[in-house]
């Protein structure tokens, strides 16, 4: 689906049906460097379960127009100037991966009562950057990719562990990194690492929230989503076995299960 943002060009996956305003919006926000790709399951299962899906490309990203956002805060503003320029109704339900889920959470957290859920994946109050990394994505260094994956799968994908045989999962990941670091990556980690008003916007949610987490996670760790996680009300927090950061893709069918319970006990 093509639409219009601040007069610029946006690009967002409707999970493979029209985007219908009469129906609640599930708004999809990807990780640092990523775009709609990442949600290629979830969002088709929800598009034909009740859901109008929007699995949109931050500015700069995939299919739309840049340029970046440079903060956090930006982009969850950003996020709910797209859901209205799509046509999205009062109700929505907001998602997000890693740096996407900071951006959904200020995204619900400026919504009030319009929004209905907030689903925040692979994300910790306080995301830092080694600076090692930071530098090597500012440069378009490909060790910064690199690097990504190999902190970003749990280790059980870093040596196959797919069920469907020849699949090269964190290949895949790979690849949607190659084409952030050819443009936002590195605005996007300074972005996530400069972002300190986590906590202070969960305690403005007022909607049933989901922090989803996975036990091999090296970049967000399970352990440390507790003071998130207890700044938001009515907080439910589930831990993925034997996955990494990557969930939606190394994960997808569990990650699906975890979003689609949770949204089943959501009133819409």
């Amino acid at each position: 689906m093509k639409f219009e943002v601040d007069g610029k060009g946006v690009f967002a996956a409707t999970g493979g049906r029209p985007f219908d305003p009469a129906r609640p919006a599930l708004v999809c926000v990807h990780g640092a460097g990523m775009d709609h790709t990442v949600w290629a399951m979830q969002t088709r299962y929800f598009a034909h379960h009740g859901w109008s899906v929007l699995a949109l490309d931050l500015p700069g990203h995939g299919g739309s127009e840049g340029p970046g956002l440079d903060s956090v805060e930006a982009m969850g503003a950003w996020v709910r100037r797209a859901l209205a320029a799509a046509g999205g109704g009062d109700q929505a339900a907001f998602v997000g991966h890693s740096m996407g889920a900071l951006a959904a959470l200020e995204a619900a957290a400026g919504a009030g009562h319009d929004a209905v859920a907030l689903l925040l994946l692979g994300v910790v109050p306080t995301m830092g950057v080694h600076p090692d990394l930071q530098a090597a994505a500012d440069g378009g260094d490909h060790r910064a990719v690199e690097q990504m994956i190999g902190w970003g799968f749990g280790r059980p994908m870093q040596i196959g562990g797919n069920r469907a045989p020849g699949s090269w999962v964190s290949g895949a990941g790979l690849r949607i990194l190659e084409r952030g670091l050819a443009g936002p990556l590195g605005a996007d980690l300074r972005a996530a690492s400069g972002y300190a008003g986590a906590l202070a916007a969960a305690a403005r949610v007022t909607c049933p929230s989901l922090v989803l987490a996975g036990d091999d996670d090296r970049m967000t760790p399970a352990r440390q989503v507790k003071p998130l996680a207890d700044a938001l009300a009515g907080s439910r927090v589930v831990v993925l076995p034997r996955t990494g950061h990557m969930m939606s893709i190394e994960r997808p069918d569990e990650t699906l299960d975890a979003m689609r319970d949770f949204l089943a006990g959501v009133s819409r």
